[in-house]
């Protein structure tokens, strides 16, 4: 049975801001009941909480704190106990590493969107895959200098921005294996290959009203 006083994580497995969030749930051994969520049917109860209607949510202390943002929620995770070090970069600093995401976020996650739905955006997908490759080519000469981003182990910038290159690969496969980008195509399969991102993974069904979310991370 789940402790009522876990916190409340609403997600939805393939959205790759939820992914970062339950990423940094298990690399910082956070429990926490996990709702998944079907986005055409939103739960009341989510949208009570966090009225913007996007994933992740996590709601603390029986709705004490509601987080609205994923790299709030890698943070509170991170902040409360951080075996791996995501939040000690090799190299850099924490604020370089949040300079990172914030570069994903805001810059490369809208070419992946207008390549990702070329229907949406006519006559931007060559120009968004350009545009989104040069910012890929950065992360490649990045990983150069060594095996992860910011140093020889994951960060919370690794773990952050893993998905969203993933969901960029995941467009036109051979197109992407094809680029002269071998660091960070072993650095994408060696994340969806560990047993990090396996435990992140699991598929849920939708959670119902009145029923309890799963425990997660799962054991």
């Amino acid at each position: 049975m789940l402790d009522s006083a876990l916190p409340v994580l609403y997600s939805f497995r393939r959205c790759p801001y939820a992914m970062r969030a339950r990423l940094a749930l298990v690399a910082g051994e956070q429990r926490c009941e996990l709702r998944e969520v079907e986005l055409k049917r939103k739960p009341a109860e989510m949208l009570a909480a966090s009225p913007k209607g996007t994933v992740p949510v996590l709601v603390l202390d029986g709705g004490a704190a509601v987080l609205e943002q994923s790299l709030d929620v890698m943070l509170w995770a991170l902040h409360r106990h951080d075996p791996l070090r995501w939040l000690a970069p090799e190299r850099g600093t924490l604020d370089d590493l949040l300079t990172l995401v914030a570069a994903c976020d805001n810059d490369f996650k809208p070419l992946l969107d207008r390549y990702k739905y070329p229907a949406r955006h006519p006559a931007s997908e060559g120009s968004a895959r350009d545009d989104g490759a040069r910012f890929l080519q950065g992360l490649e000469d990045r990983l150069a200098m060594s095996a992860q981003l910011a140093g020889a182990h994951a960060t919370l910038a690794d773990a952050a921005l893993m998905p969203f290159v993933r969901q960029f690969a995941m467009v036109d496969q051979v197109w992407f294996d094809a680029q002269p980008w071998p660091r960070l195509q072993a650095w994408l399969a060696g994340w969806t290959a560990s047993e990090l991102f396996t435990r992140a993974m699991p598929k849920y069904a939708p959670w119902q009203a009145g029923e309890p979310g799963v425990r997660f991370p799962p054991d």
